[in-house]
């Protein structure tokens, strides 16, 4: 059987949280230039769950560009009002 593996992402606090945001929100960005949604839609889940974590005064230690993309652009192309990947509409042909 195989170890567990550990989510070091848990450990995280202070500035190395404020660093490994910034740093997934980067990483989610460039995975959105790149058009690689599914990749996109991970890093961007995985970047709001440790932003959730912050402090007020710690989320402004995130840049604005930064936070902007994360919260509010982004959500309109990955929020729950969409549609989910991997389901697919059939249209019923006549």
């Amino acid at each position: 059987m195989g170890k567990k593996k550990k989510n070091p992402d848990e450990e995280l606090t202070g500035t190395a949280l404020v660093k490994e945001t910034n740093r997934r929100i980067r990483l989610a960005r460039t995975y959105w230039d790149a058009h690689k949604n599914g990749a996109c839609r991970l890093e961007r889940k995985r970047a709001l769950g440790l932003y959730e974590r912050l402090t007020e005064i710690e989320k402004q230690q995130i840049p604005q560009v930064l936070r902007v993309w994360l919260r509010y652009r982004s959500e309109k192309y990955f929020g729950d009002h969409r549609t989910p990947p991997g389901s697919k509409h059939k249209k019923k042909d006549r």
